[in-house]
């Protein structure tokens, strides 16, 4: 049975594992007072964790590792942890982790170093993984107190050769006009083609929606649009899934958090591009965004992203986060790149044995591709399974 586990206390500090949908529930209010206090992002707040486990699809294959610092009856710590079964493989990795570019743990000021070790080193005593899988870590992630290699006793975690990047837009100028100004003409005149051949068709309207419009038929919309790209492209994304109900929880956790923003360009009322966007720390991050294939050749993708950040300018923000995913439009209008890296840890011998045919197979490929700046790592462990 899936239920709260009670660990010991050190001095004050009382430390737990949750592993029931009930005990999730029943911290809502401690853990979102704690995000608050941190000032802490979307990804670790208690409503996207839950939406994400109220919704996901193959749950039986996986089992929450939530680890939390209690000093008396405040919460001053989560480590937000599950365990997921993938080709025959128990990955350790953080909730949520397919939807939240950001990993990271929330941690009050007052919690002691060594219990957050220990609430950590006893999700791995208790197992249930074969490989923990830290992602996604920014170089100032408050989860480098655990994750780190060398830090946590005898848990041996190393820097693993995955890494992914964050593009962004950053800088001083006075507006999104004069920010479009620094770009070359090239750019410039790509984006004002864009803008005239969706003039041709119809009246174009570039638009934020209003917190109070219907999101579900923009969020169908915004799902068909992306699965007929996936398909082109030969992907997959339980995201888009006819029927799935993740997208809708995870932006009404958006909304209801104030941090949503919509982006839509139409063409005589129709949505032809849509980028779902979260708004935080004085940052624009876009999370999702996806146009309509029929009117590839104005590129109204691109036309969409030209918009929102010329709005960012226009409204003060001080970045725009295009998140993860190095596609080559982002790094075409960024202005800095951030590397996330990854711990990973084996636990059990099967979990040995993976990593080290992984270890190998990365060398060949590095002495394979060794000089070629396009050379893109593997996105999980287990293809070496």
């Amino acid at each position: 049975m899936n239920e709260t586990v009670v660990i010991g206390a050190i001095g004050a500090e009382r430390l737990e594992i949750v592993s029931s949908a009930d005990r999730l529930a029943a911290i809502e209010a401690a853990w979102t007072s704690l995000w608050q206090r941190n000032d802490g992002l979307i990804f670790q707040s208690h409503g996207w964790i839950s939406a994400w486990w109220s919704t996901v699809a193959d749950r039986r294959k996986r089992a929450l590792k939530i680890g939390l610092v209690w000093n008396d009856d405040r919460l001053v710590a989560v480590v937000p942890l599950a365990t997921c079964r993938r080709k025959g493989l128990r990955f350790l990795e953080w909730a949520a982790n397919s939807y939240s570019d950001y990993g990271d743990i929330l941690v009050a000021p007052e919690c002691s170093q060594s219990a957050l070790e220990q609430v950590w080193a006893r999700i791995w005593s208790e197992g249930g993984f074969d490989i923990a899988f830290i992602n996604r870590l920014l170089p100032d992630a408050a989860a480098h107190r655990i994750f780190a290699p060398g830090v946590s006793g005898g848990i041996k975690l190393r820097r693993n050769h995955r890494e992914e990047v964050s593009y962004r837009v950053s800088g001083q100028w006075a507006n999104g006009a004069e920010w479009l100004a620094t770009h070359p003409k090239k750019t410039r005149q790509n984006y004002r083609r864009g803008l005239r051949i969706l003039e041709e068709a119809g009246e174009v309207t570039f638009r934020l929606l209003a917190p109070d419009e219907p999101l579900q038929p923009v969020l169908e919309r915004l799902s068909v649009l992306k699965r007929r790209w996936l398909v082109q492209n030969s992907r997959e994304s339980d995201l888009f899934q006819e029927g799935e109900s993740v997208l809708a929880a995870l932006v009404d956790v958006l909304a209801r958090a104030g941090v949503l923003r919509i982006f839509v360009i139409e063409c005589n009322g129709a949505m032809v591009a849509v980028s779902i966007n979260i708004v935080q720390h004085d940052v624009m991050m876009a999370f999702v965004t996806t146009y309509d294939p029929e009117f590839s050749r104005a590129s109204p993708g691109v036309v969409l992203i030209v918009e929102y950040i010329q709005w960012s300018m226009d409204n003060g923000l001080r970045m725009v986060d295009f998140l993860c995913g190095g596609y080559a439009f982002k790094s075409r209008f960024a202005t800095e790149a951030v590397t996330l890296q990854s711990v990973l840890g084996e636990r059990t011998p099967l979990g040995s044995l993976v990593s080290f045919a992984d270890g190998v197979r990365q060398k060949i490929k590095s002495k394979r591709e060794s000089g070629s700046a396009s050379e893109q790592q593997d996105s999980s462990p287990e293809d070496a399974a």
